[in-house]
């Protein structure tokens, strides 16, 4: 075969959820978009802030050509850097520089970086809890390691220990943690955070090896109802974070995040040097220069996060007065729906019969589940309600 087989079949076979999208969109030209019912997408509908804007007008009438669209240095612009640790400081009472910082085209990189700079044998091992966002298995197998995945704790959507503690062992790496979650939408408590942490701990001085959590945190400042999300460094020195504004400041298309190394974390400098040295393998160095300089202007700005919250009530209400079963979210903008059989990937195909499209959470891990995302039109959450009734009664009668 004249290219890798394993990279002609990521790039000829889209995720489900992209097929999904895509096959939305021709649907719409047969039926009118009006009459199809796009749930498949985390696509933030909530503008950006304002401030995302002004800051864009300001800098393109302020600075020349080179300084608004040259390179940054390899890792990030120092000022952008350093604006992230003082904020960070600021909010979490931590103590982090700019030299703990790379900046990164948004989380996913974040993440390739993490997995490629820890994984040192074809051994390795990285463990997920599900449910948990599929890609993570495309990228830690792309940096030669293996996904181990601990099934789900329906009841609450926090961490099954005993499944996580069977499934450590002497190649661990590391941990993926996603909270808020996607898809569930649960927040893992402070309780949990502290649990998982002591079990790390045990289990690295068990084995005399070095365990990380990797916390993914693209939605971490969308929660609901007063719920607190832990910071996770606070509680466990081997943290890395890999967080993204694609969510907060509803930048999905402009792909700029970051990952954190702190210096609590062991041999961090090393750890850091190795984040550095994967992005220059990967090509991930100097991540958008005009998004840099938005972010100085825009540190803790988000998006309104009301309108999530709006839609969230909404459809959770709408659909359990149908008959549905669903977690209430605590954050993030999905809603975890129980499937009316028990081959989700058949429910959600029979959903697209009535033009809904929703995503079957097979692929995250959790058979029996789908994923609804709520950023969405508020009026199309509303025109949906008549299809899902008529999807319902269809497998009550």
């Amino acid at each position: 075969m004249i290219a890798a087989e394993d990279m002609y079949r990521l790039g000829s076979q889209r995720s489900a959820i992209r097929e999904l999208f895509e096959y939305g969109k021709k649907r719409a030209e047969v039926v009118g978009v009006e009459n199809v019912y796009d749930f498949s997408l985390g696509n933030p509908t909530v503008p950006a802030p304002d401030c995302v804007n002004e800051t864009i007008r300001e800098l393109t009438q302020t600075l020349d050509s080179i300084s608004l669209h040259g390179y940054t240095s390899a890792q990030g612009d120092l000022a952008t850097r350093q604006a992230i640790a003082d904020y960070l400081n600021q909010t979490h009472g931590t103590h982090f520089t700019a030299d703990d910082f790379y900046m990164t085209m948004g989380a996913a990189a974040s993440l390739s970086l993490c997995f490629r700079a820890l994984t040192t044998s074809r051994e390795d091992e990285f463990i997920t809890i599900a449910p948990f966002f599929p890609e993570y298995r495309v990228f830690v197998e792309a940096a030669g390691a293996k996904l181990v995945v601990v099934p789900a704790d329906t009841k609450a959507f926090q961490i099954d220990f005993a499944a996580l503690t069977e499934r450590i062992t002497p190649h661990t790496k590391g941990v993926i943690i996603n909270s808020p979650n996607n898809p569930s939408g649960a927040v893992y408590s402070e309780e949990t955070i502290e649990k998982l942490a002591f079990l790390l701990r045990k289990k690295a001085n068990e084995y005399g090896t070095e365990i990380f959590i990797l916390a993914d945190e693209p939605y971490r400042e969308i929660a609901y109802d007063g719920v607190e999300v832990p910071f996770v460094t606070k509680y466990y020195d081997n943290t890395l974070v890999c967080y993204s504004y694609s969510k907060s400041l509803s930048l999905p298309g402009e792909r700029i995040g970051y990952v954190l190394v702190p210096k609590e974390v062991t041999e961090s400098r090393i750890v850091y040097a190795a984040i550095a040295g994967a992005g220059r393998a990967l090509g991930y160095v100097c991540a958008p220069s005009m998004f840099q300089k938005v972010l100085v202007k825009c540190m803790g700005q988000t998006g309104d996060i009301e309108l999530y919250k709006k839609n969230r009530d909404l459809l959770y209400e709408g659909l359990t007065k149908i008959g549905y079963e669903c977690f209430k979210p605590q954050g993030a903008f999905y809603l975890f729906v129980k499937t009316l059989e028990e081959d989700s990937d058949a429910f959600c195909e029979r959903a697209k019969e009535e033009d809904l499209l929703i995503v079957s959470a097979t692929g995250f891990g959790c058979p029996g589940y789908a994923r609804i995302s709520y950023c969405v039109d508020e009026d199309m959450i509303k025109r949906s309600f008549a299809a899902f009734e008529r999807l319902y009664k269809r497998y009550r009668t």
